[in-house]
C-alpha cells in the first residue's frame, strides 16, 4: 500500500511541475518582451564576405588553370599521336598497328586516370584552403551566440528554413559579417 501512495504521490507532482513549466512557457510567449532565442544567417554569404574568400579563391582558380594546361597538353599530344596512327595505318604491319592501338588505349586510360586525380586534389586542395576560414567563421558564430544570448545559428541556405519564427529569432548576417572584418 505504501509503494502504491509513493507512486501516486510522485504522479501528483510530476503532473504540477509540469503544468507549471507550461504555464509558464506560455507566459513567455505571450509577454510583449520575447527574447531571441535563436539566429540565422546564410553561411555562403559570410563566408563570401570574408576578406581572405576571394585569395583561397585566386589561388584555386591558379590551381585549376594550371591543370587545365596540362590537361591540354597531354590532349594535344594525345590528338597527335592519333593523327600519326591514322595517316600510316594502312601501311603498318600487323604487330606495329596492335602495338600503336595498345599505346593510344594506355595515353587514353592514364589521361582518364590522371583527370580523376585532378578533379581529387582540386577538392582536397579547396578543403584544405577554406578549413581555416570555415574555421574562423563557425568560431565567429559562436561569439555572436554568446553575445546574444542565441541558443543556436541556422543557417538558410538552401532553402534549409522556410520559416523561421520573426518574434524567437533575429537575423545575424550583418553583425557575423563586421566581426568577420
Amino acid at each position: 500500500m505504501k509503494k502504491i501512495i509513493t507512486a501516486f504521490a510522485l504522479f501528483l507532482s510530476f503532473t504540477a511541475s509540469a503544468q507549471v513549466a507550461a504555464v509558464s512557457t506560455i507566459d513567455a510567449v505571450a509577454s510583449d518582451s520575447v527574447v531571441p532565442r535563436y539566429g540565422f544567417l546564410s553561411l555562403d554569404h559570410a563566408l563570401k564576405s570574408m576578406p581572405e574568400y576571394a585569395a583561397t579563391q585566386d589561388s584555386l582558380q591558379r590551381l585549376n588553370e594550371a591543370y587545365q594546361k596540362e590537361v591540354e597538353r597531354v590532349e594535344d599530344e594525345f590528338n597527335k599521336k592519333y593523327e600519326l596512327f591514322l595517316e600510316g595505318q594502312r601501311s603498318f604491319p600487323r604487330t606495329i598497328l596492335l602495338k600503336r592501338q595498345n599505346e593510344l588505349q594506355e595515353m587514353m586510360q592514364r589521361n582518364i586516370s590522371f583527370k580523376a586525380d585532378i578533379r581529387r586534389d582540386l577538392q582536397q586542395a579547396e578543403q584544405e584552403l577554406m578549413l581555416p576560414l570555415r574555421t574562423r567563421l563557425n568560431e565567429t558564430l559562436a561569439v555572436v551566440a554568446r553575445e546574444y544570448h542565441l541558443e543556436l545559428i541556422l543557417n538558410t541556405d538552401g532553402n534549409a528554413c522556410p520559416f523561421i519564427e520573426p518574434t524567437l529569432s533575429m537575423d545575424v548576417q550583418k553583425l557575423v559579417e563586421e566581426y568577420l572584418k
